[in-house]
């Protein structure tokens, strides 16, 4: 998750930083792409308990792909000025006078993975926005493409596994439609706002880096946040309140357009078997998904996969309105310090790490619930999942007829694309219109 209630180079050392956090993130994404493979062989395999090795997919996802290209990441993120040293502090004379502190490290290396690895959690303090790990406008650009690459790639390793390419481009597809289409909206709500403060700047500049721009801010939110990354180079707080509300809703979504690395994939699997389910339901028939039938015990763990992060969001966040102690934690009235609160337990409970700054999590009662939401909201899907890939695994597969949906075609895609935001408007509508929606509204 990357969540950080901490100032990253005050807290953390040079040794913990690489040989503690940065291996962990090697990992975690690992662990994802394996909970992957694994549902993608139950939909391949038939009449068979078995998913394959845990530990083999886990070394095979670290040192065959997440170690080659953050070698090859880093060296670029150097090339565009991110340092890469195990230096100490520097003081630094101002050009207005004065001194200021800079601290050095291996940030590169870490920038790299914390990226691929679709992780979040900063060097600095500043994260992304820091200029030691984003110098500029391209590295920015490459830093979307680090998020963005695992999980896209993941659906063409899913139609191979699978027997079918084209069942690996209908994902990708429905990935990409909800990107392109979140970019746009994002866009538009950062560029459309008037006044002379809006209207001198050129748009909603406010925490936001100049050498991004507004569309370069836009475009990394809304990667970092329908993935699993958490990573920002701009202040999410200070986005007008329907962008505020964007890069909550792709949470909200569950990060699977594209997604985690891995958990995206196995996501947009989920969702795929309760739009076919649908689809059977409307037309009267038993529902296939890649020759497999989904049943009552397919239906029940796809269910369980789907309630288990709403749940956590919304009772954490309730708790923490209703107690006056966490209240306290908000530097902000309204509904932008309701919005706080739900963003910091979507945030952890999706497993992404981006915050509303505008909340001091830094307290026993944040860190231990936004802890217990990332706990929960990281594993117990992962038992489903599973749960579900053993089941699929153990049937037989069923031969296409005339009536079977082609789950292939442009019509799945749009069905998969409805489904994916109607089961996260009737989840999370209320909460919203309560937050972002009546800040946008206000406005």
């Amino acid at each position: 998750t990357n969540w950080q209630s901490y100032y990253g180079e005050q807290a953390m050392g040079h040794v913990v930083q690489t040989g503690g956090l940065a291996v962990q993130n090697f990992v975690s994404a690992a662990v994802g792409i394996a909970v992957a493979v694994a549902l993608v062989r139950g939909f391949a395999r038939s009449r068979t308990g078995e998913l394959g090795n845990f530990w083999a997919d886990l070394v095979r996802g670290v040192v065959r792909i997440l170690i080659p290209i953050s070698v090859i990441g880093a060296i670029v993120l150097v090339a565009c000025g991110a340092i890469q040293n195990f230096a100490g502090i520097h003081e630094v004379g101002q050009f207005m006078g004065g001194s200021q502190e800079w601290n050095g490290g291996a940030v590169a290396s870490q920038e790299a993975i914390k990226e691929l690895g679709t992780n979040g959690g900063g060097y600095f303090n500043a994260n992304s926005a820091h200029p030691f790990e984003n110098p500029n406008g391209f590295s920015n650009l490459f830093e979307v493409f680090l998020i963005l690459v695992i999980p896209f790639a993941l659906t063409r390793t899913f139609g191979r596994m699978v027997g079918s390419i084209k069942q690996g481009y209908a994902i990708l597809a429905t990935m990409a439609t909800i990107w392109v289409a979140f970019v746009a909206l994002m866009m538009w709500t950062e560029f459309a706002h008037h006044g002379p403060a809006f209207d001198l700047a050129g748009g909603a500049m406010e925490g936001k880096e100049t050498r991004f721009g507004i569309g370069g801010s836009s475009i990394f939110a809304v990667s970092t946040t329908l993935t699993s990354t958490g990573a920002v180079d701009s202040f999410h707080s200070s986005f007008t309140g329907l962008g505020g509300g964007i890069t909550m809703l792709g949470m909200q979504l569950g990060e699977i357009a594209p997604g985690g690395t891995g958990s995206g994939l196995y996501g947009m699997l989920i969702m795929a078997i309760i739009a076919v389910f649908i689809a059977g339901l409307m037309v009267g028939r038993t529902p296939e998904y890649l020759g497999k039938k989904i049943g009552t015990r397919e239906i029940k763990f796809a269910a369980c996969y789907i309630l288990i992060t709403p749940a956590l969001v919304l009772v954490f966040t309730s708790l923490s309105m209703a107690m006056s102690t966490p209240k306290d934690s908000m530097l902000n009235g309204g509904a932008h310090g309701f919005s706080e609160i739900l963003y910091a337990f979507t945030s952890g409970a999706n497993n992404n790490g981006s915050a509303f700054a505008g909340l001091s999590a830094d307290t026993q009662w944040f860190n231990t619930t936004i802890g217990l939401a990332m706990l929960l909201g990281r594993f117990l899907p992962m038992v489903f999942v599973l749960a579900l890939a053993g089941s699929l695994a153990e049937q037989q597969p069923v031969p296409a007829t005339a009536g079977t949906l082609r789950t292939q075609k442009p019509l799945f895609t749009g069905l998969l694309v409805g489904t994916v935001l109607i089961v996260t408007g009737l989840t999370y509508f209320p909460a919203l219109a309560l937050g972002p929606l009546a800040e946008g509204l206000a406005s």
